[in-house]
This record gives structure tokens, sequence and C-alpha cells, in this order.
């Protein structure tokens, strides 16, 4: 499965970015979709994610509210609505996806990564 993740840039707080994650594969097989962001000097952090249906979604806690996760299965693609940026948000994010249902905030659980997408966030 490849992943590939699109729509970062700079964005001034306050204002939104979609991003948007493309798959190679049919994403009905991937049970998981789910966004990460790494800033700099930090970790690989959970954002958001998805399951199959769309049915069940989860939100880090700093996003809750702000960000809203979507998925197009006919299309093979995945977005990150991201509204009242903060300059906290800017990180490179990445969209993963995995097989199974459990440990869906852990980044370790996730079988396969797409290349990032650089958003900036200028205060």
């Amino acid at each position: 499965v490849q992943l590939q993740a699109s729509g970062g840039g700079l964005v001034q707080a306050g204002g939104s970015l979609r991003l948007s994650c493309a798959a190679s594969a049919r994403t009905f097989d991937y049970y998981v979709m789910a966004w990460f962001r790494r800033a700099p000097g930090k970790e690989r952090e959970f954002v958001s994610a998805i399951t199959w249906s769309g049915e069940s979604t989860f939100y880090a806690d700093s996003v809750k509210g702000r960000f809203t996760i979507s998925r197009d299965n006919a299309n093979n693609m995945m977005y990150l609505q991201m509204n009242s940026l903060k300059p906290e948000d800017a990180a490179v994010y990445y969209c993963a996806c995995k097989p199974s249902s459990g440990q869906v905030r852990f980044v370790g659980a996730y079988a396969y990564w797409g290349q990032g997408t650089l958003v900036t966030v200028s205060s």
C-alpha cells in the first residue's frame, strides 16, 4: 500500500487547511486510517483516526472540535479538515493505515505511512 499526503502549506493562525491522503490500494482492505504529526524537536503524535465505515472517529484532545477527519472509500481518499489553526499545530502531517481495529492512537501499530506534508501556521 502506498499513501500520499498533500494539502499542507502556510496559513495564518485562525485559518483553515484541508489535508488529503491518497491510497494506492482499496481502502476497505485496511480497517483504520489516521493522521499523525511531528513538530520540530518532538516525537510523532496521534492527531486523528477513522474506521473503515467512517462510523467511528478518534481525535487527540488538542485538536478536538477544530479538526474533522473523513474518508471516501470509493475514491481511496482520506481527508483532514483543520480549522482554527494555532501555531502549535505547525508540523509535518503524515497519513497512515493499518488492518486491525485496536490501538488507533499508537504510532507503532500502523503498517503503512505516507511521506508527510508540511503545515506552517504563522502567529
